[in-house]
């Protein structure tokens, strides 16, 4: 027992024993460092969009037609001119959807960046 005890006191006074910082001085003079970012973005939208009307719509058009001033379903028409060129349109719209737009688009876009930069000392 007496042979091991000197040799934990070494032992124990290379572990306690203090280190010192040291500054560290940069070993160059001047430098670059270059950079390239390459990136790739992709969108995908999906629209949809259903337009309702909630009443109803009469329409009435033409050339060469006597239409009434307020015009319903139920007015009579008749050509002005007989035997000249004629067109006659009539629209009905009742409650409901009256239109639908869909719209499926995907936009990508890619980047690169490049950077430089140059220090000294």
């Amino acid at each position: 027992m007496r042979h091991l005890t000197p040799v934990l006191l070494l032992a124990a006074g290379v572990i306690c024993t203090p280190a010192y910082a040291e500054s560290v001085v940069p070993n160059f003079t001047r430098g670059t460092i270059t950079a390239t970012t390459e990136s790739t973005t992709k969108i995908i939208e999906t629209i949809r969009q259903v337009e309702y009307t909630t009443g109803t719509s009469y329409t009435v058009t033409g050339t060469n037609i006597n239409i009434p001033g307020r015009p319903t379903q139920d007015s009579n028409y008749s050509i002005m001119t007989q035997g000249a060129p004629f067109q006659f349109s009539e629209t009905t719209l009742g409650p409901g959807v009256a239109k639908e737009t869909w719209i499926d688009r995907t936009t990508e876009t890619q980047s690169t960046t490049n950077s430089v930069s140059v220090f000294t000392q």
